[in-house]
């Protein structure tokens, strides 16, 4: 079993999409291991997108997720962190296909939902950033 963070960006809070999007990855067969709401710092973004900050579309995006609370989740199944990442969609939701959840929920490059671990070392570290005091049955 692999383990991936996905987070449930403003967006998806903001227009209760939350339910919806739970129930696409839990009937792709993913185990919900730990879940949590969670206002984002400034520093704890600029932790999580550290490859990005220094692009010119990273105060938007700093922006944009402060906006309201997210969604925190780790996530468990088989082969989940291309499994996740094939169901959300491509980033910008305006490529993606319908069926996949930034296809049916998204609405551009930004406003897309949710992020996905991109890789199982990225997930471990996600998770450990996300969830500093561990969850049940660890990584």
């Amino acid at each position: 079993m692999e383990q991936t963070l996905i987070l449930l960006k403003p967006d998806c809070i903001q227009r209760m999409l939350a339910g919806k999007v739970l129930d696409r990855f839990q009937s792709e067969g993913f185990v919900i291991r730990a879940s949590k709401m969670v206002s984002l710092s400034k520093e704890l973004l600029r932790e999580h997108y550290a490859h990005l900050v220094t692009f010119d579309f990273y105060p938007p995006l700093e922006a944009f997720m402060l906006e309201a609370p997210v969604m925190a989740l780790v996530l468990e199944r088989e082969n989940a962190v291309q499994h996740a990442r094939t169901i959300l969609g491509p980033t910008d939701s305006r490529k993606a296909e319908k069926g996949t959840i930034r296809g049916d929920f998204g609405t551009d490059n930004r406003r897309n939902i949710a992020h996905a671990s991109d890789s199982p070392e990225n997930a471990r570290t996600e998770v450990e950033r996300f969830f500093p005091e561990g969850i049940d049955g660890g990584l």
